[in-house]
Parts: C-alpha cells; sequence; structure tokens
C-alpha cells in the first residue's frame, strides 16, 4: 500500500468511528431512568421482561433538560399491570447528576399520584 492510500484508509476508519459514536451518544440520551420493579407472586417472568428478565434496569432517554427528565421519571412510576407488577422504584440522573423528586426522594413513584391506586394490587 501506498502512503496516501493508508492515510486514506485511516480517514475512512476515523469517519466510520465518529459516525458510529455519534449514533450510539444520540441513543443514550441525556437521563438516565433506572427502574426497580417487584413483581406479584410468580408473575417475575413478565413483569421483568421489560428489562431482559431483570428486576431491575437502566434506560436512557433524551428529553434536554433536569426538569423534563424528572417528569420522565415520575411518569415512568404508571403500572397499568396491577395483577402482574406489585410496585416500582424509579430513579433517575441526567448527564450523570443525581435528580431527586419534586419533594427532595431518590424514588419518583413515592411522589405518584396514583400509587395507592396502582401499587399493591396483586390478587385484587
Amino acid at each position: 500500500m501506498t502512503r496516501i492510500t493508508l492515510i486514506r484508509a485511516a480517514s475512512l476508519a476515523l469517519a466510520a468511528a465518529l459516525t458510529c459514536f455519534s449514533t450510539f451518544a444520540q441513543e443514550s440520551g441525556d437521563c438516565a431512568i433506572s427502574y426497580t420493579r417487584a413483581a406479584c407472586p410468580g408473575k417475575e417472568a413478565i413483569s421483568f421482561a421489560k428489562c431482559d428478565g431483570k428486576a431491575s434496569c437502566t434506560k436512557q432517554v433524551q428529553t434536554g433538560s433536569p426538569q423534563a427528565c424528572q417528569a420522565a421519571a415520575l411518569k415512568a412510576c404508571a403500572n397499568d399491570r396491577l395483577d402482574i407488577t406489585k410496585s416500582k422504584v424509579i430513579g433517575a440522573s441526567y448527564k450523570g447528576e443525581l435528580l431527586k423528586s419534586t419533594t427532595g426522594k431518590g424514588d419518583f413513584c413515592a411522589d405518584y399520584d396514583k400509587r395507592a391506586v396502582e401499587f399493591d394490587k396483586c390478587g385484587n
């Protein structure tokens, strides 16, 4: 290979790497929402399916601001599978900085207004 060919190959490799990194950064998002689910008895597989079979996971979303990240975390508390998921603990961070709910709690679901209606309903 000639020196020019090597330079072109290196330039193409660098461009490809930067494109991949840029795509990853966009997909990763600025807001990390951590989920921990408690399943109704015998419903662990279906309750944990949203976290690839685990009770806990973190998902990245693009929100644009810490306030929007807090709102997304509170929204993540919603539970429409009352006989599958007993409860959730939701935490969040924005660009690596830990966020708290509007009342200063690390668990956004502690402030979720439908908590009494949507949590602890297994077998009801």
